[in-house]
């Protein structure tokens, strides 16, 4: 993986074979802890969100894995990895953007511990759709879920988990027609804005200023 300032929504675990192999930021614990009594199946999108609520109430498994690097550049850490489930920690800046993206087969989880992000999800020929998912908040999707993520406030970290784990996404670009395209990537790949109409990072401060207000508004 290519380590930068881009945003990547699938973290790079280890690879098969090889749990100790070295990706830049990604870091892996396998420990189990809440994860230990997972049932060894593929968890529907009920219970991903169940696991990464449970998760976020236990912050001594993961709080030790939030760390904002000062030379910039994302930060995130596998928590957990198995034939059925991958979890793992994210944290997020403003400019942080993940592009459209899919997760080809996998459902999938988030619960925001801090801070907030930013959904954002397409509509074809009208506005996109913009929410807000505030600290203390989650929600799952299934395999159809097509969205992009950024950081509402700087500082902000969330747990994810997919079932299956991930292998493979879909990244897409919208042209300014509105036509849409998919490439299938791997799940190692940094995942970023692949369309030209991705907001500069000064305009992503700006929306994220917006979205920080939206966020305390929901809080409130």
């Amino acid at each position: 993986m290519n380590e930068g300032t881009e945003s990547t929504i699938g973290p790079v675990a280890a690879a098969p074979g090889n749990p100790d192999i070295d990706h830049g930021n990604a870091r892996q614990t396998q420990d189990g802890g809440v994860c230990a009594d997972l049932p060894e199946r593929a968890l529907d999108r009920r219970e991903l969100r169940t696991l990464v609520d449970t998760l976020a109430a236990s912050p001594d498994q993961w709080e030790h894995e939030v760390d904002f690097p000062e030379d910039g550049g994302r930060h995130y850490a596998s928590l957990y990895r198995d034939a059925y489930v991958d979890v793992w920690l994210l944290c997020w800046r403003p400019e942080d953007d993940t592009g459209w993206h899919d997760h080809d087969v996998s459902s999938g989880a988030v619960h925001v511990v801090r801070g907030a992000l930013l959904e954002c999800n397409p509509r074809i020929g009208g506005e996109h759709l913009e929410t807000v998912v505030p600290e203390g908040r989650s929600f799952s999707f299934g395999p159809d879920h097509i969205h992009r993520l950024t950081g509402a406030t700087h500082g902000s970290v969330s747990i994810h988990a997919y079932s299956p784990p991930l292998w493979r996404l879909g990244q897409y670009s919208i042209d300014g027609t509105g036509v849409m395209r998919r490439v299938s990537v791997s799940y190692a790949d940094e995942l970023r804005p692949l369309d030209d109409m991705a907001p500069p990072a000064d305009e992503a401060v700006a929306r994220s200023d917006g979205a920080a207000a939206l966020a305390d508004e929901a809080v409130a």
